[in-house]
């Protein structure tokens, strides 16, 4: 990207114009409010341990600021477990940042456009776990939570392909279906890989805000209670009513937005937490949502140290989130890496946003790595679980344009 194109975005782009400039080996971010386009890694945050991570990167852009230039930004990934275990925290301050406006209906116009993301089969797709031993971890989990070793956990699959994609058309197509969310592409290539030409790109369209700051503005959107849509307009009415009058479901999604506000409130003067969810669609699920509001107290706060005392919440995680992530690690027989962690941005102000990394992939050059998951709680059913994680997955399989058979023929499974 050149200087002048460079200027003129930070004065008037739209998301569409720096989705257009996007290439593999950049870095996006878009959300309803704000769109980011990176060029080139000026320098990446040291490791350090997960409870220094907020202190270490806010010291790090005040410094920048410091030196007399632009607000700095920070972006990048941070995997679901922060304990060293899984992928490293990747957060970087870009060579050059183009800022503009929030997605709007432009993106759509510009994707159906754009050719097809390229995406071809070049052999049979591993899942991880299979149909039925995901629906056996189901039943597991179901009996820790009569045993009261606790109440929600999340169980997740993913799916690997050898294919190869075009990551700025699959960008292009999942930020058009997703204009509400937030629309991300984050290169995860370390130096050398990238002079190769190795780039591996963490891209996804999540639904689900984790936490935002907009000076004092604090706001979060949980998400917690999930049912697949219909192509029958009927149908989905029914689901759609039938979700939010869900016992089942409505427990789960007060879980996590009781966890949500708990933590929120330490950073808060006041709170504004809604007495029940609202429904949220997207093209594939309709979802239990709760849009939490606070004034922060402290300016010194940043959107990430926030994020960070959310991560991770009950929706991703389960409820008590020890017992919960520990029964993951044990049953799940995959490395979530950034699946479930958070993707987004944070300035020299503190102010920025931070998505919950889901209907994401990892891809390469020739594969492609996606993932789903369920919250599972009393009175969730094995075969049920298993077709939501299906419909989460066909999120990223319909941006590739690809149909697969993801599960066992419903009619011979068992609960």
């Amino acid at each position: 990207m050149n200087d002048r194109l460079h200027h003129a975005f930070l004065k008037q782009a739209s998301a569409a114009d720096l989705l257009q400039h996007y290439q593999t080996g950049a870095t996006f971010f878009a959300s309803p409010r704000r769109s980011l386009l990176a060029h080139g890694v000026k320098a990446v945050l040291p490791p350090c341990e997960a409870s220094q991570l907020a202190a270490k990167a806010a010291a790090w852009l005040q410094e920048a600021r410091q030196e007399g230039r632009p607000p700095a930004v920070l972006m990048g990934a941070l995997p679901f477990r922060l304990d060293g275990s899984s992928a490293s925290p990747y957060l970087y301050m870009p060579q050059q940042l183009a800022s503009g406006a929030g997605v709007d209906n432009a993106v759509t116009a510009l994707s159906q456009a754009e050719k097809s993301c390229g995406a071809q089969l070049s052999m049979t797709p591993l899942m991880q776990p299979t149909p039925e031993a995901y629906r056996g971890n189901v039943r597991s989990a179901l009996a820790a939570i009569r045993d009261s070793r606790f109440e929600k956990t999340v169980l997740s699959r993913s799916l690997t392909l050898d294919a190869k994609i075009a990551v700025p058309a699959l960008l292009q197509r999942l930020a058009a279906r997703n204009l509400r969310g937030y629309t991300f592409a984050i290169d995860l290539a370390d130096a050398a890989a990238a002079r190769a030409g190795a780039h591996r790109t963490l891209i996804g369209a999540s639904p689900e805000l984790l936490l935002a700051r907009y000076g004092r503005e604090l706001v979060s959107h949980p998400l917690a209670g999930s049912i697949p849509r219909s192509a029958d307009a009927a149908e989905d009415r029914r689901r759609a009513d039938g979700l939010l009058q869900s016992v089942k479901d409505l427990h789960e999604h007060a879980l996590v937005v009781d966890a949500v506000a708990a933590a929120m409130r330490p950073y808060c003067k006041n709170l504004k937490v809604p007495a029940a969810p609202s429904l949220l669609a997207t093209p594939t699920m309709w979802h239990l949502g709760t849009e939490l509001r606070g004034e922060l107290a402290d300016l010194a706060t940043t959107s990430l140290e926030v994020a960070l005392a959310l991560h991770p919440t009950p929706a991703v995680c389960g409820h008590p989130a020890a017992p919960a992530a520990k029964f993951i690690a044990d049953a799940e027989g995959f490395d979530r890496r950034y699946f479930a962690g958070l993707v987004g941005w944070c300035d020299s102000r503190g102010d920025g946003e931070w998505a919950v990394t889901l209907r994401c992939a990892e891809v390469g050059a020739d594969s492609a790595t996606l993932y789903a998951g369920a919250g599972i709680v009393a009175g969730s059913e094995p075969q049920l679980e298993l077709l939501e994680t299906s419909a989460k997955l066909r999120t990223m399989l319909a941006a590739m344009n690809l149909e697969l058979m993801l599960e066992d023929e419903p009619a011979k499974a068992t609960s």
